[in-house]
C-alpha cells in the first residue's frame, strides 16, 4: 500500500512538472477576481486576426478562425488584400516573403507558409471554413493608395460572400469611406462599420453604417461617441484592446464589442 501511494505521488509530481515546464496557453492564465464582471456584461469578444495567441495557431490562419469558433468568441477579425491578378488573400502586412502582395501574381505566393506551417489562405478558403462554424467573420479590406482601387475589389468580395449565402455572417470594416459606402450599397443586409475614428456616429448613421469600429485611444478621448452611437441605434466596437484595465473600463462603458489579441482573457472577464 505504501509503495502504491509513493508511486501515485511520483506520477502526480511528474505531471505537475510537465504541465509547468511547457509554454502557458492563454486560457490557463488567471484573471484577477476584481476584473471579472460576469453576467452583468453585454460586451462580446472579437479575436483580432483570429485566435492566434494559442498553440498551433497563427495570425490570419484557418486554424486561428477554427480555434476562435471553438473557444466561443463572437467573431474572428481578418485582413483581405488582393494580388496583382485579383486574387483576395488573407494577410495583414503589405508584403509577404519579401513580395508586395498587390504587385505579384498569386502563383508567386500561394505556397507561402505561415508560422504554424499552414499555407497562406485565400478569401474563398477562409469563407468556406467559416461557413462551417458558428462565428461571425469580421472582414477588413486593407486600403490602397487610391480609393478607386479599393472600390474595384469590393464587387469581387461581395459576389463571393453572396454566392455562399453568408451576407449575415460576414461583417465588413475598412478605413476607406468610399469602400465602406460601396459595401453598404452592394450588401445592405450586411453590417458595415467604419474604422477611421474621425467621424461622429450620427453622421455615419445617416450614410447607412451599422456601427463604429474605432481605435481605443479615440474612444478614450471621445467617450461621448459611445453614447451617441447607442442613441442613434449603432453598435460600438473598440480596437485593439490588450490591456486588462482598459478592457475593464470599456466593458463598464457598455461597448458592444472589443477586438483584442487576448480574446481568452476578455472572455474570462465577461463570462
Amino acid at each position: 500500500m505504501k509503495t502504491l501511494i509513493l508511486s501515485l505521488l511520483g506520477i502526480t509530481l511528474m505531471v505537475g512538472i510537465v504541465a509547468c515546464s511547457g509554454e502557458k496557453d492563454e486560457w490557463e492564465e488567471e484573471i484577477p477576481p476584481s476584473l471579472r464582471i460576469g453576467f452583468l456584461s453585454q460586451t462580446k469578444v472579437i479575436a483580432h486576426r483570429g485566435y492566434w495567441n494559442t498553440k498551433g495557431s497563427a495570425e490570419n490562419s484557418l486554424a486561428a478562425l477554427q480555434k476562435a469558433a471553438e473557444a466561443g468568441f463572437y467573431g474572428s477579425e481578418f485582413d483581405v488584400r488582393f494580388t496583382a491578378d485579383g486574387v483576395p488573400v488573407i494577410c495583414h502586412d503589405e508584403k509577404i516573403n519579401g513580395h508586395m502582395i498587390e504587385m505579384v501574381y498569386y502563383d508567386r505566393i500561394k505556397y507561402t507558409k505561415l508560422s504554424n506551417g499552414e499555407t497562406l489562405p485565400t478569401l474563398q478558403q477562409y469563407l468556406r471554413r467559416g461557413k462551417e462554424l458558428d462565428i461571425q467573420l469580421i472582414l477588413e479590406l486593407k486600403t490602397y493608395k487610391t480609393s478607386e482601387k479599393d472600390v474595384t475589389y469590393i464587387e469581387t468580395i461581395v459576389s463571393m460572400v453572396k454566392g455562399m449565402g453568408m451576407e449575415k455572417q460576414v461583417e465588413y470594416i475598412s478605413f476607406s469611406l468610399p469602400a465602406c459606402r460601396e459595401f453598404i450599397r452592394l450588401s445592405p443586409q450586411s453590417s458595415v462599420s467604419y474604422l477611421g475614428g474621425n467621424i461622429p456616429p450620427a453622421e455615419l448613421k445617416k450614410q447607412g453604417f451599422a456601427g463604429i469600429d474605432y481605435l481605443c485611444d479615440v474612444l478614450r478621448e471621445k467617450p461621448e461617441w459611445i453614447q451617441e452611437a447607442k442613441e442613434v441605434g449603432m453598435t460600438v466596437n473598440v480596437w485593439t484592446v490588450n490591456d486588462l484595465m482598459m478592457m475593464y473600463d470599456f466593458i463598464l462603458k457598455e461597448v458592444d464589442f472589443i477586438t483584442t489579441d487576448k480574446p481568452a482573457h476578455l472572455k474570462k472577464m465577461v463570462q
